[in-house]
């Protein structure tokens, strides 16, 4: 009698347990799926061929971006301001200093390395170079070397964004040719969607006055920073 009482007992916890497990499964499967996005451009690059080390008539190289440990990360790190995300109770009060890591909303690589790519890219693309960030230095190019920092990047979905970015942009291993700052400011509408729009609208722009830059370089003209 005792025997089958124990294989009851048995039998009662494996089904407890079998149950558990087809729950948190359930859970997991009917969670928030996980958001991918990218910086990179891609309005007009449809059917763009990109130069190589032997058409191209100068080559670019992204240093490696410098910017605040937070960023370094995939998930997507996004400013309260006092506001609140649409998931939250309206009654729930959040400090104006407060930031929160985007679990389920990423880049698709981490920050530093999307918006390297992205900038090298974009750069590369206005200027017909060759983009050596990943392919190497290729011979009988020249190449600007073209270091970006970037030391604000406040997004608060809804709102805005606001960012600054510093640039340095050097031919071959040599010294700075040009070191530059700028400051830019996009409004945002469509929550998270609307923060990847509007952190891509600013690579864009950054990859303008870069490219503005190396172009005057490269031409011996006067490279001018953009108006502070």
């Amino acid at each position: 009698m005792s025997m089958d009482k124990n294989n009851k007992n048995g039998t009662d916890l494996a089904r407890v347990a079998l149950a558990a497990a087809c729950l948190g499964l359930l859970a997991a499967c009917g969670g928030t799926p996980t958001r991918y996005y990218t910086l990179a451009e891609t309005a007009g690059t449809a059917g763009v061929v990109r130069p190589t080390a032997d058409n191209a008539a100068l080559a670019i190289e992204m240093a490696p971006v410098a910017l605040p440990e937070r960023f370094a990360r995939p998930q997507m790190v996004v400013r309260r301001d006092g506001g609140l995300l649409a998931s939250e109770k309206k009654s729930q009060e959040v400090s104006q200093a407060e930031v929160e890591v985007l679990e389920q909303s990423r880049w698709s690589s981490s920050f530093e390395y999307e918006l390297r790519d992205a900038l090298g890219a974009g750069v590369a693309r206005r200027l017909s170079a060759f983009d050596a960030t990943q392919a190497g230095r290729p011979r009988g190019l020249t190449v600007y070397r073209i270091a970006v920092q970037l030391s604000q990047f406040d997004a608060v979905p809804g709102d805005r964004i606001d960012t600054a970015f510093g640039w340095s942009i050097r031919r071959g291993d040599g010294d700075a040719l040009l070191t530059c700052h700028v400051q830019f400011r996009e409004a945002l509408t469509g929550g998270l969607d609307g923060v990847a729009i509007g952190a891509q609208r600013i690579t864009s722009r950054l990859a303008d006055e870069i490219a503005r830059n190396v172009s005057a370089l490269a031409a011996n003209q006067g490279a001018r920073c953009p108006a502070a």
